[in-house]
């Protein structure tokens, strides 16, 4: 069907909002100025979909998405501070142990899609906060969904399940009974920030539970807290997700998450891993900020990012670093140039 052209300043309007939504890899190929049904425009890849959980069968994730539990073991997760988790796999599920503390990914996500199923103990103890708590966590710890048994159990409205924890209430309560499975579907964008620190943009947030829309691309005000509303501070865009622990022995399963900013994997190791690359090389420096490595390399500073328990890269240059922990050596090789070993002093 022929679509009218609309007047050039309409028409403008019209397509710089499009790419205002999209995602930033798509809003940057909308911008490259395809012709429309440009024979030429690379189709989109392949997916197998997977298929969602029923209570026969535990769900299956899409081909491109990475799973971050499959019912099997906790192998992709740690306790905040990078050591083993005490959290518990029991029944194809990974279980809350009170007290056992927040647990989080090891890899690190940015622009996302996350899947994951959840389920508030059968058993109904305590009311309001005090029940069925939990929540996931985007940044690290910074900005929280909130993960609560809301089935006719009334508590703040900005704390119940469903909410951007002292933000934003859902639209909706769509909680079902205590004990059965629920879902949670959530599109996360983070914020951005640029030199020193500056805000660029805030983080937004789409969240489907149960399948409804409970948060419709909502813009955050800051991290989430509890008895405050905390400004921004600067962080990478991507961090782990986390899941909490408050008390109750919450359960999921199912949990995937497809990447949406591209690039290549990021891991958030301990502080015992990346201090123990740090020092003087035989030809570099390697020095340590927060989850980061600094290389100083022919005069020139870099930041490393993980892509691996031992091997780093950057982003501006084609710098990459092996880390060799038993012979205490690095091994930097810039484009083609695949350097040699060098021992620390």
């Amino acid at each position: 069907m022929k679509t009218p052209t609309l007047p050039r300043p309409l028409a403008f309007a019209f397509f710089a909002s499009i790419g205002a939504l999209l995602p930033a890899a798509q809003a940057a190929e909308f911008a490259a100025n395809w012709l429309g049904h440009d024979r030429n425009r690379p189709q989109p890849p392949v997916v197998d979909p997977g298929y969602p959980s029923t209570p026969e069968r535990a769900g299956k994730a899409p081909s491109d998405a990475v799973v971050l539990f499959d019912g099997a073991d906790l192998s992709r997760w740690a306790a905040m501070d990078g050591q083993p988790s005490k959290w518990i796999v029991r029944d194809a599920a990974m279980e809350c142990v009170p007290g056992s503390g927040y647990i989080r990914t090891l890899q690190s996500f940015g622009e996302c899609q996350l899947h994951l199923e959840f389920a508030t103990p059968a058993t109904v103890k305590g009311n309001s906060q005090g029940r069925g708590n939990s929540g996931v966590f985007f940044g690290m710890g910074r900005y929280e969904i909130q993960v609560l048994d809301s089935y006719q159990n009334k508590t703040y409205a900005d704390g119940s399940c469903g909410s951007v924890y002292n933000q934003y209430p859902p639209l909706v309560n769509a909680s079902r009974k205590p004990g059965e499975w629920q879902t949670y579907d959530i599109l996360w964008t983070p914020p951005k920030f640029g030199a020193e620190g500056k805000l660029l943009s805030p983080a937004r947030v789409t969240v489907f539970h149960n399948g409804v829309v409970v948060q419709n691309n909502v813009t955050l005000i800051g991290e989430t807290s509890w008895l405050q509303r905390p400004p921004y501070r600067q962080h990478p865009e991507k961090l782990p997700l986390a899941l909490q622990d408050h008390g109750n022995p919450v359960r999921y399963r199912n949990v995937w998450v497809r990447e949406l900013d591209g690039g290549k994997p990021e891991f958030y190791l301990p502080d015992a891993t990346l201090e123990s690359y740090t020092g003087q090389y035989e030809n570099c420096e390697v020095s340590r900020k927060e989850s980061n490595l600094i290389l100083k390399f022919s005069g020139v500073e870099t930041v490393l990012f993980a892509e691996s328990p031992t091997h780093f890269f950057s982003k501006d240059v084609d710098i990459q670093a092996e880390f060799d922990p038993a012979d205490k050596t690095v091994q930097v090789s810039v484009g083609e140039d695949g350097g040699k070993k060098q021992k620390r002093k």
